[in-house]
């Protein structure tokens, strides 16, 4: 059974570099071709190899992490983004499909005690043909997420927030429509 398919999706790259080349020609750009990007990557000890790099998450008070270069799951692995509201203000939900589900429940699984760490790519507030990129958040793993739901409080603003999930949810949409996704879920689901 093949639980990893290839990371990297032609058409996925293709609308990013457009949305980030050209953006939007009024000004304001369209919510339905926004793209965004997700890399949630998983805390590692520093070994001085290529294999992992410190990051710097939070802006305010920002803390140094040892993160494994590789994220574990992207945007690809997304079916479903929220912004939902919590006790003393807002998060995001994540919802990941088959895969990214498997994923997630092997890292935090075997990783209890270390942290995951969100990095995001979206378009600006101040200038939408402009994108931001940034450390969303950096949560304990403090028990198996085996229900494929990341939750998070990022450092974000609302508006922000909805810029972000807005963005995954045209790319997860993409995904689920695209021919060689089709192929691809085929492939995984050994049809």
């Amino acid at each position: 059974m093949k639980i990893v398919g290839n990371r990297f999706n032609l058409n996925l790259m293709a609308a990013l570099l457009l949305s980030l080349c050209w953006g939007c020609q009024t000004g304001e750009p369209d919510p339905a071709k926004a793209v965004s990007t997700l890399r949630v990557h998983l805390e590692v000890n520093a070994d001085r190899t290529d294999r992992n790099r410190q990051v710097p998450v939070y802006r305010e008070n920002p803390i140094l992490l040892s993160i494994d270069a590789e994220p574990f799951a992207t945007e690809q692995d997304v079916s479903d983004a929220r912004v939902v509201d919590v006790v003393g203000g807002f998060a995001i939900r994540i919802v990941f499909n088959q895969q990214g589900a498997y994923l997630l429940d092997h890292a935090t699984g075997s990783n209890r005690g270390k942290h995951y760490v969100v990095f995001s790519q979206f378009a600006s507030l101040q200038d939408p043909k402009v994108n931001q990129s940034r450390w969303l958040a950096a949560p304990l793993i403090s028990a198996r997420i085996a229900d494929g739901v990341l939750l998070f409080t990022p450092d974000a603003s609302r508006e922000e927030a909805y810029r972000i999930i807005q963005g995954l949810n045209n790319v997860a949409k993409q995904n689920h429509n695209s021919p060689a996704q089709i192929e691809e879920t085929k492939k995984f689901f050994k049809y």
